[in-house]
């Protein structure tokens, strides 16, 4: 079979990586893959490296002509039998099938979109069952919504020297991984640092929220016990160094950052968000604590230590390599393309 990806993409984002993570391991399949993306240096040259074919585009604005334009010469070049366009952008600059021209249009959605981005595909990819039941509240037909999980990197490294980020040894580390965003809650997080006092906490991302946080941190005077230490792409050393993952999110349709957690053997905290709640059996592979509430955030947080961790950690392992692993999440799509190309 003939795939053809598009996405557009931010600078950062869990899609994005997954985006990546899954043409690379497309290429190792049956799939005769082509891929076009926004210019981003680092995720070409991953991409290159992978030796997935890979095109890029300005994924300008709604009118952005010479987008359509070269999307539809590579689409005639490569005349593939899938196309597979991620979120919003790329759903919606792509180009109608023809009689001369015909290919499947699948778009792969990771949050609560609008639908009116998608009406000209045939098929959606919902990475959870609330967004496969959410297009369909919006009147999508059920059997065109497929339910297909993620997977992450199963990579293991060394951990951190904790002296470059002036982090004592023998303190408990919490990580908190993602977008510096209002909805994922960072800021519930330092106010539950305060009651914290032998906790350090390690934020790892970047957003438009950065300044504010830092601001909050020395506000509440647990600047000396916070450090904000940017996006890394490579999140494996930040796992080996925690003790635990805190995902305080008001808002989450899914959470990557709990898979990765999981395929780490790292505990999980996570705020009471409706994608956390259907992906986390609480008290058994992770901890599920209210939106908003940084006493009850903290007061969970404590739990994490010892036996407790150690049993929540080896749970979200299992659930990982049971239903979420690259093989198991590879082979799912590639039984659905074939099924599309019957």
């Amino acid at each position: 079979m003939k795939l053809l990806q598009a996405m557009a993409g931010a600078q950062n984002g869990g899609a994005e990586e997954f985006f990546v993570r899954l043409a690379l391991a497309f290429e190792q399949s049956e799939v005769d893959q082509r891929v076009v993306i926004r210019a981003h240096p680092y995720r070409k040259k991953r991409l290159d490296e992978g030796g997935v074919e890979t095109d890029t585009v300005r994924f300008g604005r709604w009118f952005d002509i010479h987008t359509r334009q070269r999307l539809n010469k590579i689409i005639r070049d490569y005349e593939p039998d899938i196309m597979l366009t991620w979120m919003s952008r790329a759903s919606h600059v792509c180009p109608r099938p023809t009689k001369l021209r015909h290919f499947v249009r699948v778009a792969r959605i990771g949050g609560y979109y609008k639908l009116k981005y998608f009406r000209q595909c045939d098929h959606l990819i919902l990475n959870t069952p609330g967004l496969v039941q959410y297009v369909c509240d919006l009147g999508w037909p059920e059997e065109r919504a497929h339910y297909l999980p993620n997977f992450v990197s199963e990579r293991r490294a060394p951990p951190l020297d904790r002296k470059f980020l002036n982090t004592p040894a023998g303190v408990p580390i919490i990580l908190g991984l993602g977008r510096l965003h209002n909805n994922k809650g960072f800021d519930v997080l330092l106010e539950s640092m305060t009651r914290l006092p032998g906790h350090w906490l390690w934020l790892a991302g970047d957003g438009p929220e950065r300044g504010s946080l830092e601001a909050q941190a020395a506000r509440l005077g647990v600047d000396d016990r916070v450090k904000f230490i940017g996006w890394h792409n490579d999140v494996a050393p930040l796992f080996a160094s925690v003790d635990m993952l805190v995902i305080p999110s008001r808002s989450e349709p899914l959470g990557n950052v709990v898979l990765e957690a999981w395929a780490q053997c790292v505990p999980v905290v996570a705020a009471a968000a409706q994608g956390l709640q259907q992906l986390i059996v609480d008290g058994v592979d992770g901890l599920i604590t209210p939106v908003n509430d940084s006493r009850a955030l903290a007061d969970t947080i404590r739990e994490i230590n010892g036996t407790r961790a150690r049993s929540l950690a080896e749970a979200g392992w299992e659930r990982y390599r049971k239903s979420y692993s690259e093989a198991t999440v590879v082979s799912q799509y590639l039984d659905f393309f074939r099924t599309l190309t019957a």
